[in-house]
């Protein structure tokens, strides 16, 4: 980070991002490519995104409750569970590469694209939300493996987690978006503790990151709820052939 305006693309880079990643998901690989191309090392990329993120989530969560939408304690059963796999992920971030699970995500991508195509449309007078009893443990179960992905690495969890709350536990799209969101913000926690412990993290760079971030997913947060589902099917669908390409091709 030689350059001032360097600092003044992150944050346009930073907003683009939270927007991103509050309504869809996959945000987090611009942000990483971005950091890396800088000259950021890929680990502590890694770890300097994970602070932008932590405040992205912290204001994506305001968004939504500003709006009246919260899946409290449900969101907070599947977050500590994902808190628990994040801190095993985030251990094997600060070892392993991520270029072979990243083309692994990019077949998982287009899988969840298939989904969204072919998986009958659940009614909304069918919407019966399934939190508790066995669909709130398979959720917890499921959560802990989301969170050791999302400790690893973060990007593109968003697109299963959305889906698998919408045909798991019938959530609309939007309150699934602020599940998702609440969890994210508790295992993010977790992870940038793993890389704290590390010293795995660029401060100043994590913060000014943070400011696009942040700012990116209050609007996405609001305007999620104002366009309701229809908006973020077809975002989503937008932002999982953009996000499979990538992670094949480049």
């Amino acid at each position: 980070m030689e350059e001032w305006y360097h600092y003044l693309l992150l944050i346009v880079v930073g907003f683009a991002v939270g927007f991103i990643n509050t309504v869809a998901g996959g945000g987090s690989l611009i942000s990483l490519a971005v950091l890396i191309f800088f000259g950021v090392p890929p680990s502590i990329a890694n770890g300097t995104n994970r602070v932008a993120v932590a405040i992205q989530s912290v204001l994506g969560v305001a968004g939504f409750k500003s709006k009246g939408v919260s899946t409290f304690p449900f969101n907070i059963y599947l977050g500590i569970s994902a808190m628990l796999g994040s801190i095993v992920g985030a251990n094997i971030a600060v070892e392993v590469s991520g270029e072979t699970f990243n083309r692994i995500l990019a077949v998982v991508m287009m899988v969840v694209l298939l989904i969204i195509i072919f998986k009958p449309k659940l009614k909304t007078e069918d919407i019966h939300e399934r939190i508790t009893g066995k669909y709130l443990w398979i959720g917890i179960i499921a959560f802990f493996f989301f969170g050791i992905y999302g400790g690893f690495i973060n990007a593109g969890l968003g697109f299963i987690v959305i889906l698998f709350l919408h045909y798991a536990n019938h959530m609309t799209l939007v309150r699934a978006n602020a599940t998702k969101v609440a969890v994210v913000l508790i295992y993010t926690l977790a992870a940038l503790a793993v890389f704290i412990y590390y010293d795995k993290i660029i401060w100043e760079i994590g913060l000014v990151l943070a400011i696009g971030n942040g700012s990116g997913a209050w609007v996405a947060s609001r305007v999620s709820v104002a366009k309701g589902d229809g908006f973020i099917k077809k975002f989503l669908m937008l932002m999982i052939v953009v996000m499979a390409v990538k992670l094949w091709f480049f």
